[in-house]
């Protein structure tokens, strides 16, 4: 898709604005970050510039405080972000939890939350996957009781991004085993500071701390904090991961092909050269180059599609199959591209402002990346079951 004049002149707004005011100390903090969930002390920095630009959160409409930008202007504010090298924003309030509650919250509950998700004052973390409740989501059993005007919960959720740092939490809860698993789940807002929650750390491959576990135990959640009604909480949780699937990874894939062509730029090929002297090395790019060209085209058909209302569907798992799949293939190549630096384990140049010792941040942090993308298949849904959903819903198997 070509900018038209129009989206060229808005295009350009967006590149001047965001080169003039992202914080040098913001994009330095960007630049050292191995997952994609960047640390919210960081993102909650430049999501008060960009609430203050009213830029905060582009797929909103007007009326619930987003700037009303159609699909190609929302990809185009994230393709510029990408390119000045700012970091991405926690997706679990913005981009998941708010359009749900646009959608079934109830008038209090829009009033209350969506002001709070824009500035940033709630920041929320997603309570879905348990110990024995990952992909087969319907199987989950984290027991919520009515009592009056609460419920009740006993259990816990597990691999919970960076729900130390959260002040809310959306969890789908077990409200009744009557039917089919599916029927008797609800959704629930939750307080992070309620009685009886425990957060306790999981730490990565790569060394990072953003999963955790968390322990209810006699949790008492008010009932006018569940979103929808009692026991169709599923119907909330599938419209949410349409939106978790379908976000937008084209212009971050772009600025990774366009990071390890630096770094094979400058590489070493023991022989006098770079990496980018050989054929070879550059036929490795060109590949997953056009790979990443196939999840920008899917995306492009996918915005098609909702501009013209209709609803992403499928082609949600579609897309973070492929858009998986290609982080994953690119990150390989980085470690390659790095070649022994890879093996080098310098936690400290994860902090801004540390200099890199022995070659530059990007090749000392290609390790950490790839280990860390390795869970980008599993998360939001295995890459297995969204090819069961592709292969039941489209080829009909």
């Amino acid at each position: 898709m070509r900018d038209t004049p129009q989206e060229a002149q808005f295009r350009a707004e967006v590149r001047d604005w965001a080169r003039a005011n992202l914080p040098p100390d913001i994009k330095d903090a960007a630049r050292r970050a191995t997952s994609v969930f960047i640390e919210a002390p960081i993102s909650l920095a430049w999501q008060k510039i960009l609430h203050t630009k009213g830029w905060v959160a582009p797929s909103w409409p007007a009326e619930y405080g987003g700037p009303g930008w159609d699909e190609r202007r929302q990809h185009i504010f994230m393709e510029e972000c990408v390119r000045a090298g700012a970091p991405t924003l926690a997706p679990m309030g913005l981009k998941m939890v708010g359009p749900c509650i646009m959608r079934y919250g109830t008038p209090e509950q829009k009033a209350l939350y969506l002001p709070r998700l824009l500035s940033g004052e709630d920041y929320w973390c997603q309570g879905y996957s348990e110990p024995g409740a990952g992909s087969d989501l319907a199987s989950l059993s984290l027991k919520a009781v009515r009592d009056g005007d609460d419920y009740v919960l006993n259990g816990s959720k597990i691999w919970t991004t960076h729900a130390h740092f959260a002040n809310r939490m959306f969890a789908l809860v077990r409200t009744s085993r009557d039917g089919k698993p599916q029927a008797g789940i609800s959704f629930l807002l939750l307080d992070m500071d309620t009685a009886g929650i425990t957060v306790d750390p999981i730490i990565t491959l790569a060394g990072d701390h953003e999963l955790n576990q968390v322990f209810f135990e006699d949790v008492r959640v008010p009932v006018a904090n569940r979103l929808g009604e009692e026991n169709a909480g599923w119907t909330v949780a599938k419209y949410l991961l349409e939106f978790e699937r379908a976000n937008a990874v084209g212009p971050g894939l772009r600025g990774m092909v366009e990071e390890i062509a630096a770094m094979m730029a400058v590489a070493p090929d023991g022989g006098g050269g770079v990496l980018s002297d050989h054929a070879e090395w550059r036929a490795d790019l060109g590949r997953a180059a056009a790979l990443v060209d196939t999840v920008e085209a899917a995306e492009d058909s996918v915005l098609a599609a909702i501009a013209r209302g209709e609803n992403p569907g499928v082609a949600s798992s579609m897309l973070k199959v492929r858009g998986t799949e290609a982080q994953q293939a690119l990150q390989r190549l980085a470690v390659r591209v790095a070649g022994p630096y890879a093996c080098v384990h310098v936690p400290a140049v994860q902090q801004a402002g540390v200099d890199a010792p022995v070659a530059s941040i990007e090749v000392l942090l290609a390790s950490a990346r790839y280990m860390n993308g390795r869970a980008a298949s599993i998360y939001g849904g295995s890459n297995e079951i969204q090819r069961g959903i592709i292969s039941r819903q489209v080829l009909g198997l």
